[in-house]
């Protein structure tokens, strides 16, 4: 690993080159993108930034979450992930900064989300949250991001829950699992995560 950090940009590059990433075909449900975008902290630690969504919000209030949302009619999911990415935390950048992506994610509320991982470098402490989307932001270390998760049964359903530990808080599918996966494939390692079940709280 190039200097120790798992966050550091050549091992992020050359680990999502080595990934090759499943996509899911829609079949009916929607398109989703969100942007797992690596920046730094006001030292040069790279970091990337998870929120907390407002407890105002229709959907999914006061959840942890990626930046990202619905794919637009005649968008591409590239086009939607910087999109988002510009509208949530106010961090512009072309589509070639996208160094990768990680395996699509089946929704239970009907979403297919597509998973990029975005290369910025500029300081997480310049974001510009939007107050409509974005109660509050979280600078992710490679040390937060390279622990294991926890999975659990649940009567509901065959698949494990995944819970991902970060901090005082367990962060569920899909933000759990796409972070999770994320971990893996910086470890070197093909992990899937079509089998990670959602808590039953958000089938409703």
């Amino acid at each position: 690993m190039v200097n120790g950090d798992l966050l550091n940009r050549d091992h992020v590059v050359a680990s999502l080159a080595a990934f090759e990433p499943r996509s899911v075909e829609l079949d009916g449900r929607r398109s989703a993108s969100v942007v797992i975008v690596v920046m730094r902290t006001a030292d040069g630690t790279p970091v990337f930034p998870v929120t907390k969504r407002p407890s105002k919000m229709r959907a999914h209030p006061g959840q942890f979450a990626l930046p990202g949302g619905s794919v637009d009619p005649g968008e591409s999911s590239e086009q939607a992930a910087v999109r988002e990415l510009s509208e949530e935390l106010g961090v512009d950048v072309p589509e070639s900064n996208i160094i990768g992506r990680l395996d699509d994610y089946v929704t239970r509320s009907g979403f297919v989300i597509r998973p990029f991982v975005v290369w910025s470098g500029e300081d997480i402490g310049g974001l510009v949250p939007n107050p409509d989307e974005v109660a509050q932001v979280y600078a992710v270390t490679s040390e937060e991001l390279d622990v294991d998760s926890r999975f659990v049964t649940i009567e509901e359903s065959p698949n494990p829950v995944i819970q991902w530990p970060f901090r005082t808080s367990l962060i569920h599918a899909p933000t759990g699992a796409v972070i999770y996966q994320f971990r893996e494939v910086l470890n070197g390692r093909t992990t899937r995560i079509d089998n990670l079940e959602q808590p039953v709280f958000a089938w409703r």
